[in-house]
């Protein structure tokens, strides 16, 4: 059995495999007070990119609060938003590998591939997309411009990320990307790899190989197709991911190479950050990336917002219920999705957290005729709550062993954070140090964290007794089975 303790033990070899062996060594024989540590540490001191244009990204777990400290920092520095806000998938060996990720099996198994949402016109909720308010007093990018039905890929983000970002400051505004996607955002700061793009034809002529096998949803021979075909890690992909295995089919017919045959530009950062002459320049006492050699597009500020667990988790449990409560929640939504002719777990918007969860809890309450207990309903709602607390622990994972981020504290004062992030926008100092007083630790602290961690349950606030989900499971009797297909039209 696996334990928080645990779990927090092999996150931190997790990141110190991903330091230079020197780096380990130093961090072994000196206090925590001593050491300026950026690669793992809190106290980072990168070097500025002055003769750059500068782009401010934000990232952190779901629920931690960015779009709201993105949004008003927008306020204050005439920015633009650009979306790379995320959610869950399966973990997929192709993703895995194009991105050059594989340092350990034990961080391959736990790093999940992310998915965009807020692209998808008519997933309001799932997504917490930003008002209408919010984005007439300041531009949004990235938002509703895709129909639930089709997928969207991390290579399509990077071109229209960076696109956006040149328009942005092509107005002499500031661009803010925002979102919680390692992935996305890797890409987005590092670039993507130099893989051809597929001509029409390739792609037609993967899409009629394939066609027979989606058809008859054969995954495992689609599967075995691909691998006879060249790519040996086709069979780790996640179940029914026709997306990616197409596109490692299309990669295939165009190059004669697997994805795993392309590197990404992160690789040459890894490899500079674990050099002999990075190693030999670091001193004892001042352990930070500032003499990695990089080529960066823009001058990244880059920033990681999250809270104290526990209180992150309380506040994931208490997001995922007022999601559920309304006449226009993520379940409305889900009814949408099934209208549409989807299948939960087959396409980027119906393998998202809540709507592949609200999908399955719908589709079976339509079997039964549109009858759910207060016990089928609450095993959905805890199994929501779940797959979100635990999203949210792999993006702190991932991000804590991501170099370039500064990681702040959620449940300190917002106008304190805003007031540091301007700063460090607006002065040119070398160096960039986050304060004590709204750093965040980027480890667990102590055992009795761990150990309250392991014990943590919901407590709801909304849903608590059997009578509390009565609306809810009226709606679906009366409403959660009928079509909606006038606005389903309405949002294509």
């Amino acid at each position: 059995m696996v334990t928080s303790s645990s779990v927090f033990l092999t996150a931190r070899t997790c990141c110190l495999r991903l330091q230079p062996p020197s780096l380990v060594l130093r961090r072994r024989f000196c206090g925590a007070t001593a050491c300026s540590v950026s690669l793992n540490g809190n106290t980072s001191n990168k070097k500025r990119n002055s003769d750059k244009e500068k782009v401010i990204v934000i990232s952190g777990p779901t629920g931690a609060g960015k779009s709201r400290l993105a949004l008003e920092l927008a306020k204050r520095l005439n920015g633009e938003i650009i979306s790379a806000d995320s959610v869950q998938a399966k973990t997929g060996a192709f993703s895995s590998i194009v991105l050059g990720y594989i340092y350990s099996k034990w961080l391959d198994s736990v790093v999940s591939q992310m998915l965009q949402l807020k692209v998808y016109k008519g997933l309001d909720v799932g997504s917490a997309k930003p008002s209408a308010s919010d984005r007439k007093e300041v531009p949004h990018h990235l938002i509703d411009i895709l129909h639930p039905s089709q997928d969207y890929s991390v290579g399509q983000f990077f071109e229209d990320g960076r696109q956006a970002t040149k328009d942005i400051l092509s107005r002499g505004r500031v661009p803010i990307v925002t979102g919680g996607t390692g992935l996305y955002l890797r890409w987005f700061i590092y670039g993507k790899p130099d893989v051809p793009k597929p001509s029409p034809e390739i792609i037609s002529e993967v899409h009629d190989m394939l066609l027979d096998f989606q058809t008859d949803h054969n995954w495992d021979a689609a599967i075995e197709f691909v691998v006879n075909a060249g790519d040996q890690k086709a069979s780790s992909l996640a179940r029914n991911d026709w997306y990616r295995l197409k596109r490692s089919l299309e990669i295939l017919k165009s190059t004669g190479s697997p994805p795993s045959f392309f590197r990404v530009p992160y690789d040459s950062f890894r490899e500079n950050l674990n050099s002999p002459d990075v190693n030999d320049d670091f001193s004892e006492n001042d352990i930070s990336i500032q003499n990695i050699q990089t080529d960066l597009d823009y001058d990244f500020l880059c920033f990681f917002l999250s809270s104290p667990r526990i209180d992150l988790y309380r506040s994931i449990d208490f997001r995922c219920e007022d999601m559920l409560s309304g006449a226009d929640g993520v379940l409305s939504e889900a009814r949408w999705l099934l209208d549409l002719g989807l299948l939960p777990n087959t396409s980027s918007a119906t393998r998202a957290i809540g709507y592949r969860q609200a999908m399955e809890y719908l589709s079976k309450c339509r079997q039964q005729g549109g009858v759910s207990s207060p016990g089928e309903f609450y095993w959905f709602l805890n199994k929501f709550q779940q797959v979100s607390r635990n999203f949210a622990k792999r993006q702190m994972t991932w991000f804590r062993c991501e170099p370039m981020y500064h990681w702040l504290n959620a449940s300190k004062p917002l106008d304190t954070i805003l007031e540091f992030i301007y700063d460090a926008y607006e002065k040119e100092a070398e160096t960039l140090v986050v304060p004590d007083s709204i750093r965040m630790n980027k480890e667990m602290r102590n055992s009795r964290e761990a150990n309250a961690l392991k014990a943590y349950r919901p407590r709801n606030r909304h849903f608590v007794g059997r009578e509390d989900c009565s609306s809810v499971l009226e709606w679906i009797r009366s409403e959660g089975c009928k079509s909606e297909v006038s606005c389903v039209e309405g949002a294509a």
